[in-house]
């Protein structure tokens, strides 16, 4: 590894400040899902028993470099807390994280009010940094989710500490390399979704990558058109089919095998239950909607997860939301995590609707890493540098 974790760092007696991301959803002042919180805990608790003291630096909401007093980080603090164990203070200010109080320095753990409050935090600003890095001895990014961002406590600052990666930080990116820096292979990528437009990146550098593509959910009907096939009042884009034969070229070049559906599941309303047929790929009605993919198209993607030794999934392939048409999602889902559970299979998924489509089929817990990174996690499968990510293999000058 090119970056250090927390094992690589003497903390006893210094202030760790350390990149956190429990922007979190809060309904009437309370937190609605802690999942966030709860994965920042092992990071936490490992400093506070290597003798260190934890600093954390977080933004919640976009209060574009102003202070919006319903951004505070303070409708967090209990339930930041309650998942620690330990007693939490609040520091509302720089001023006030420069000048402790008696009952600041008592507490075990100190959170920074919300660092999208200084303009200097998106702006990347190297003044605003250092102010922050004065704060500390070392520095820990323990928030994967942000390290798409060049921002002052994502990027600036880990140039002028010496700085680590967190738990989860560690995890993710462990996750990560194994799927795609020296995946064991086969490598099968399952990609879906609405739109092409919106994973052209991701696309294109997945065909260089992996050993076989399979294209789902609305962006498969782009694809599918841009064969030639009717797909009646599907969801596509229409001025993407150039785009899609260019991808499709591009993979056959490359050896890599792009598995489309081969029937379909269609229906002329998207409903709970709806009114519905499987038919051949080539056979979708002019007045109905491909909603999921068929049993053979099942049957030819669990073929590929039999022969595959590593798995990357984003996105659904069908309307998952509602049954039936969430039956090809869950049978690959479930098949991936069968063979990831013995021991056949890394499988290493992101991306929200993933993260809903795989719990939803009840296979989540089984999958070797679910990321929750979101815009992350894309972009390091798209194969770009991740300034969060880059900053702590260049360590500080």
């Amino acid at each position: 590894m090119s970056w250090k974790t927390l094992d690589d760092m003497n903390l006893r007696g210094k202030r760790v400040l350390t990149r956190v991301d429990i922007n979190v959803p809060v309904e009437a002042g309370r937190v609605t899902d802690a999942t966030r919180i709860e994965r920042i805990v092992p990071t936490v608790l490992d400093i506070l028993a290597k003798g260190g003291k934890p600093i954390l630096i977080a933004h919640f909401g976009r209060p574009k470099g102003k202070v919006v007093l319903d951004l505070s980080l303070r409708a967090i603090l209990p339930a930041l807390q309650g998942a620690l164990g330990r007693s939490v203070r609040l520091i509302e200010t720089l001023d006030g994280a420069e000048n402790l109080t008696a009952e600041a320095e008592a507490a075990d753990v100190l959170l920074l009010e919300n660092i999208r409050f200084y303009p200097g935090e998106e702006a990347n600003d190297e003044e605003f940094a250092a102010r922050l890095a004065a704060l500390g001895d070392i520095y820990c990014n323990d928030a994967f989710s942000a390290a798409h961002r060049a921002h002052a406590s994502t990027a600036a600052i880990a140039h002028l500490l010496p700085s680590c990666a967190g738990r989860l930080m560690q995890a993710e990116l462990q996750a990560l390399e194994a799927a795609l820096g020296t995946p064991k292979r086969p490598v099968v990528a399952v990609v879906g979704g609405a739109k092409v437009s919106t994973k052209l990146d991701l696309l294109s550098n997945l065909v260089e990558q992996v050993d076989s593509l399979i294209i789902g959910g609305g962006m498969a009907n782009t694809f599918l058109a841009a064969q030639g096939l009717h797909v009646g009042k599907s969801l596509r884009e229409r001025d993407m089919a150039k785009t899609a034969r260019e991808i499709m070229a591009k993979a056959a070049d490359k050896g890599c095998d792009i598995i489309l559906p081969a029937d379909i599941v269609v229906a002329r309303e998207f409903a709970e239950d709806a009114s519905h047929e499987t038919l051949a790929v080539h056979l979708c009605p002019d007045d109905a909607m491909i909603l999921d993919a068929g049993p053979q198209s099942v049957k030819r993607i669990v073929e590929a997860l039999d022969a595959a030794r590593t798995l990357i999934w984003n996105g659904p392939l069908g309307a998952f939301e509602i049954a039936p048409f969430d039956a090809a999602t869950n049978a690959a889902a479930r098949h991936a995590a069968e063979r990831t559970r013995a021991g056949q299979l890394i499988s290493v998924a992101g991306g929200g609707d993933t993260v809903a489509a795989l719990n939803r089929a009840g296979a989540a817990e089984d999958f070797t890493y679910i990321s929750t990174a979101g815009g992350a996690f894309l972009e390091w499968m798209e194969g770009k540098d991740l300034p969060g990510v880059a900053a702590l293999k260049g360590g500080a000058r």
